[in-house]
């Protein structure tokens, strides 16, 4: 009895039995629609993990996360464009996107993490601002604004089989950070995030680590970039915008900073909400404007969960958990006094 109890506190019984939901899901309703938000919730919440990885581990404010994104999504949507459509030119082009996100996140890196946070923030949308850019002038490789359409293998047609493959891309970034932030590095960069000088005091190279976190961030959203643009099986310049920051910013102070499970939660927020008031825009026109109340969705988000929707379950949890031993003690303390 004590094991089974014992095993339903542990936060991996929760994990395996929300990952079987998932994986018997398309079973149980294989709508169409259905099947594709849940795809974009899985490849925005593995984005949104690497942004945590920066925001919430390191303590790094960056605006300029969707060029990492941009970067993926456009390596693996020109190589499919101009090579057959076939798995060996799909894995081709994740894996130059991930060689150029951390080359692109190291000399960002090197150049701007010296600097304060918000210096650096400001750093990074100017980087951002100039993939943007040269993704909008280089058009004989981008198509620029208007973009273009590609080819994919043909066994990711199937919405089921992309459903999984990108469940099990959720799954393997999501052990992957777990395991790297409980690592000896992750702990040193939590350190860096709580007190950066006396970190650098007891003989850290900051600098090192901070970069060493932006290269693995950079490589995550870029593999979300590059499964993002499978699902639409078309790539223009919308995927280097601030809107795809602000998405992973908004998506990881909802669900909890420093959590790696909030992610995932506030990238299923959001992307419902939105799914959600764009079908209520058929019911009246005042919902066109759905953006309006998205906004209103997060400001009362803010309000009722200040720490994130995770962060605020854990401290009432621990709050009960305190309150329940003061109680116990107390009653200690008046059995031995009779």
């Amino acid at each position: 009895m004590n094991i089974v109890q014992n095993s339903l506190q542990k936060p991996t019984f929760y994990y395996g039995l929300v990952g079987v939901l998932l994986l018997i899901f398309p079973f149980i309703n294989d709508e169409r629609q259905l099947l594709i938000l849940f795809t974009q919730i899985f490849i925005f919440a593995v984005l949104a993990m690497s942004y945590d990885l920066l925001l919430g581990y390191t303590g790094i404010v960056s605006f300029g996360h969707a060029m990492f994104f941009g970067i993926g999504a456009y390596s693996t949507a020109v190589v499919l464009d101009r090579m057959d459509a076939t798995f060996l030119s799909l894995v081709i082009g994740i894996v130059i996107g991930v060689i150029i996100a951390a080359i692109v996140s190291f000399i960002v890196g090197v150049l701007s993490l010296r600097l304060k946070s918000h210096f650096y923030a400001m750093l990074t949308l100017a980087f951002a601002g100039l993939f943007l850019v040269g993704a909008q002038k280089w058009r004989s490789l981008t198509g620029g604004n208007d973009g273009f359409t590609f080819g994919i293998p043909d066994a990711l047609k199937e919405r089921e089989i992309l459903y999984f493959t990108t469940l099990l891309l959720m799954i393997l970034v999501f052990f992957a950070l777990k395991r790297f932030t409980n690592s000896p590095v992750g702990k040193v960069l939590q350190a860096v995030r709580e007190n950066e000088s006396r970190t650098e005091s007891l003989g850290y190279k900051i600098l090192h680590y901070k970069v060493f976190a932006s290269i693995v961030a950079g490589i995550i959203a870029s593999l979300a970039g590059s499964f993002y643009v499978l699902t639409l099986r078309f790539v223009n310049t919308s995927v280097f915008t601030m809107d795809i920051t602000l998405d992973a910013l908004l998506m990881t102070i909802i669900g909890g900073v420093g959590t790696l499970v909030g992610a995932i939660i506030g990238a299923g927020l959001i992307e419902w909400a939105h799914h959600w008031l764009t079908d209520l825009a058929k019911v009246h026109w005042i919902f066109e404007r759905w953006i309006i109340f998205f906004g209103i969705i997060y400001i009362l988000a803010v309000m009722f969960f200040p720490k994130g929707i995770v962060g605020t379950v854990k401290d009432l949890f621990e709050n009960r958990k305190q309150s329940r031993k003061v109680t116990k003690h107390a009653e200690q303390k008046v059995d031995v006094s009779r």
